[in-house]
């Protein structure tokens, strides 16, 4: 279980990076609270965030039940795709965002994979 609690750590230290870059460039982008909109590459930035955050609620409780009903060590693959998607969509995403497609892919699959290969293992134990 360590593996998926560390991943997860650093998926949320990753997100905690991200909100404090959108807060912090608040002023330099002119983006006043409560507006979400006014310039093009803090309203990127914003929807970074918003999209991590988005697969963050697939991602911690699938990393959890993946290591605890399939497999602890296993999880590292997924989790490491993660991380690393999520990465490429912030970069991609700033430079163009029509670039995010494989950071976004890596994310996505990640989240597929753990969500479908927990159901389907604990679905399996339930009737085997």
């Amino acid at each position: 279980m360590e593996i998926s609690i560390l991943i997860i750590l650093v998926a949320l230290f990753q997100y905690l990076i991200l909100t404090l870059k959108v807060g912090t460039t608040r002023g330099k982008y002119g983006v006043m609270a409560p507006k979400t909109i006014g310039n093009d590459t803090w309203e990127r930035l914003f929807r970074v965030q918003q999209n991590t955050l988005e697969q963050l609620i697939i991602f911690i409780p699938a990393m959890i039940i993946f290591a605890y009903f399939v497999n602890p060590t296993w999880v590292a693959l997924p989790g490491i795709l993660f991380l690393i998607g999520r990465q490429l969509y912030f970069i991609k995403y700033l430079q163009d965002p029509k670039t995010r497609t494989v950071g976004f892919a890596l994310t996505f699959f990640s989240n597929v994979g753990l969500v479908l290969v927990s159901l389907g293992f604990i679905i399996w134990h339930m009737f085997a």
